[in-house]
């Protein structure tokens, strides 16, 4: 048998683990009032079900954060988008970040939803998100904190939770300003709402970038106000061909110079991008017509065009899928390949401080394309790509990392013979 994960708490220790778990364990001594069995059987559950509904989360059970630790990489650029959002258990946090930095990534881009942290207006949760922080920070690891999700008083009944009125805008920039404050100094950069130029990202509405503009001012405002030291950056945009709002999105490229339009320029530190490669090699060449990797180049040409070529430009989604019945998606050794590939040429893009591979690993399995988006399996055994980018974050060496996963450089080829999707929507 498997053994016990050292960083998780033991059978015998959970009754003890916590105040609520040990509500759940309560066992009331022998009395003969009838009324207060009646307290223990009914009330006793009750109460703490309002607790858990109250904490809008299950309860995190603390994890020793452990030594201080250090990432050792030859792949600077390389990076991951993690998803313990819904993580619960936080032995597998741990578990997570530990594996993070052994892979050799510096860096993690995490969803901390504002609806979890901020379940009623003015009270808030950080439980979650500090346990995500403090055990990134401990394992040696940079945070980019995403900002988004709308909780249920901000918007209307039975909504979209990604709607947010425009009368609501400054209650957003008002968590984005909490937030910073909290975790001054321990994270690196916060990012603004995520993909706006799609309709389902921007809540069933007709994408609109002046709108955007007026959300991401005000975010920036109070984000500088409460450290003026932090990175605030544009959420990226989804890669698209849309021509119009009516196909349920806007063309990347024209959504970026609308928002330039509008004046956002000033009220973001860095434009975060997504580069999926959907059915092409990594070094397929930019096009607008297409949607590749290097599409990013095309964003790029944006910003250097309105002055803006001195701001970063990191790239919090990239990857491709190797699910076998999707039709975006490749063979799990071409997968490997144009993601060893897209690394190697991101390191010659000076203006991309990283490249966040989509994703590590989810807390359960979808039984879809999305689980073939990950490095990692729920019970964290690592798949192949996750061990040709250790060999590559050790070696510093594509051919390295091939050699790892019994691949090399013949399996380069991927066939550019699918066309490319309308959107991406690889996040949701």
């Amino acid at each position: 048998a498997a053994a016990w994960p050292a960083c998780a708490p033991r059978p015998e220790d959970w009754s003890r683990a916590s105040s609520l778990a040990a509500v759940r364990h309560y066992t009331p001594p022998p009395t003969p009032f009838v009324w207060r069995r009646l307290v223990t059987s009914l009330f006793l559950p009750l109460t703490l079900a309002m607790l858990l509904v109250g904490l809008g989360k299950p309860p995190v059970i603390p994890t020793e954060l452990g030594p201080q630790q250090m990432v050792v990489t030859r792949a600077p650029q390389l990076a991951v988008h993690t998803r313990l959002t819904d993580e619960v258990e936080s032995w597998k946090i741990k578990q997570t970040l530990v594996m993070v930095r052994l892979m050799g990534a510096s860096t993690i881009i995490e969803y901390f939803p504002w609806a979890y942290m901020e379940p009623r207006q003015g009270r808030y949760n950080w439980d979650h998100a500090d346990q995500v922080i403090d055990h990134a920070r401990r394992q040696g690891l940079k945070v980019v904190a995403r900002i988004d999700y709308v909780p249920d008083w901000a918007r209307p009944a039975q909504s979209s939770t990604r709607l947010l009125p425009d009368d609501r805008f400054e209650d957003y920039a008002r968590f984005v300003g909490a937030f910073a404050e909290r975790y001054r100094g321990r994270v690196e950069a916060l990012v603004i709402w995520n993909e706006p130029n799609v309709s389902f990202e921007w809540g069933g509405r007709p994408p609109d970038a002046v709108a955007y503009t007026r959300l991401l001012a005000g975010a920036y405002q109070a984000a500088k106000a409460a450290d003026p030291s932090v990175q605030v950056w544009a959420g990226a945009l989804a890669p698209t061909l849309a021509s119009s709002d009516e196909e349920g999105a806007v063309s990347d490229l024209a959504f970026l110079a609308a928002m330039y339009d509008a004046g956002a320029a000033p009220y973001f530190d860095g434009l975060t991008m997504h580069a999926y490669g959907w059915n092409f090699a990594a070094d397929d060449p930019p096009d607008p017509a297409v949607v590749n990797f290097r599409r990013v180049e095309l964003l790029r040409a944006i910003m250097v065009r309105h002055g803006d070529g001195h701001k970063p430009a990191p790239i919090t989604e990239a990857g491709w899928n190797d699910h076998p019945r999707w039709t975006k998606a490749v063979r799990p050794s071409q997968r490997i390949v144009a993601t060893v590939d897209a690394m190697d040429l991101a390191r010659g893009w000076e203006w991309a401080p990283f490249v966040a591979v989509w994703a590590f690993r989810f807390p359960w399995a979808n039984h879809s394309f999305i689980d073939n988006w990950a490095l990692v399996d729920p019970d964290f055994t690592p798949r192949p790509l996750y061990t040709a980018l250790a060999a590559y974050a050790a070696r510093g060496s594509s051919d390295a990392a091939l050699e790892a996963v019994g691949l090399n450089t013949s399996d380069r080829f991927l066939s550019t013979s699918t066309a490319p999707p309308a959107t991406s929507h690889a996040s949701q």
